[in-house]
C-alpha cells in the first residue's frame, strides 16, 4: 500500500515569520490556525526546552483540523541531561503530557547531543523502555558517528525506531538509512539556519520521497531553516513537488 507524505516546519510560532508569512493583524495565538491552512504537520519544538502545560496542548489539539499531526520533540532532560540513562525515571513525565492526544501525533523526535556516543547496553534499555508506550512511533536523530555503525542500525530496525535523515550541509554526520516503516527527514539549512535549499536540491529529495512512498513508507519531512522564512518556502515547494 502506498504510504503518506507529511511536510511541515519545525514549529509554527516564530515571531520573525510575521509579515513574511503571518499577516500583521494576526495575534500569535492565531498562528497555528493560519499555519494549518498550508501544512498538515508541525514539530513541537518547545517540548524539548520545557514541557507545555496540559491546557496548552489541549488548545493546540482543538485548533487543528482532523488530519493534522504534531511531532513532539523529546525533552532535553531525557537526551541531554540524563543522556538516555534511567528512562524509567525520565520518560513518564513527557508522555503524561501527550498520552491523551496520541491519535493526533506523528513520530516522537529524539534528538541526541553531538557528544553522546552509542553504547549498546544503555541504548537497548532505552529502546525497551520506549516500547512500553504502545501506539507511539519514534525517530532518533544522532549526531555522533558511532550511531551510524551496523550494531546501532540493527537495534533501530529491531525496535522499529526511524533513523532521522538530517540534511545540514556538513555540520553533522548523516546517512539515508531506512530502519522503520516510517521515515523521518529534517532539513537544517544547507549552509545554516538562514539558508534556503535550491529548487534542484528539493527536486532530488522529492524523487526519493516519492520512491519511499511508493514502497509503502510514511514519510515525515520537516524544515528547520526558519531564518527569513526559508523553512516555509522550501516546505511548500517540496509539497508541490511530491504531489
Amino acid at each position: 500500500m502506498k504510504g503518506k507524505v507529511y511536510i511541515g516546519t519545525s514549529g509554527w510560532s516564530y515571531k520573525h515569520w510575521r509579515e513574511i508569512f503571518y499577516p500583521v493583524e494576526l495575534k500569535p495565538v492565531e498562528y497555528l490556525r493560519y499555519y494549518c491552512g498550508y501544512f498538515t504537520v508541525s514539530e513541537i519544538n518547545t517540548s524539548f526546552y520545557h514541557l507545555p502545560r496540559p491546557g496548552t496542548v489541549a488548545e493546540w489539539m482543538k485548533t487543528v483540523p482532523r488530519g493534522f499531526r504534531f511531532c513532539p520533540k523529546m525533552s532535553r532532560f531525557v537526551t541531554h541531561i540524563k543522556k538516555l540513562n534511567e528512562p524509567e525515571v525520565s520518560l513518564p513525565r513527557f508522555f503524561d503530557v501527550f498520552d491523551a492526544y496520541q491519535r493526533k501525533l506523528g513520530p516522537v523526535l529524539i534528538q541526541l547531543p553531538p557528544n553522546l556516543a552509542f553504547h549498546a547496553e544503555k541504548v537497548t534499555a532505552f529502546y525497551k523502555a520506549l516500547q512500553q508506550y504502545k501506539g507511539y512511533r519514534f525517530a532518533l536523530e544522532p549526531r555522533h558517528t558511532s550511531w551510524f555503525e551496523e550494531e546501532s542500525l540493527a537495534l533501530m530496525r529491531k525496535y522499529k525506531i526511524a533513523f532521522v535523515i538530517g540534511e545540514s550541509g556538513k555540520r553533522w554526520p548523516t546517512a539515508a538509512e531506512v530502519t522503520a516503516k516510517h521515515i523521518y527527514i529534517r532539513f537544517h539549512g544547507q549552509l545554516g539556519y538562514d539558508s534556503a535549499y535550491s529548487k534542484r536540491k528539493l527536486q532530488t529529495w522529492a524523487n526519493k520521497i516519492k520512491q519511499w512512498q511508493e514502497a509503502g513508507h510514511d514519510v515525515w519531512v520537516f524544515f528547520n531553516n526558519d531564518g527569513n522564512g526559508n523553512a516555509l518556502h522550501n516546505a511548500l515547494a517540496l509539497a508541490d513537488m511530491t504531489q
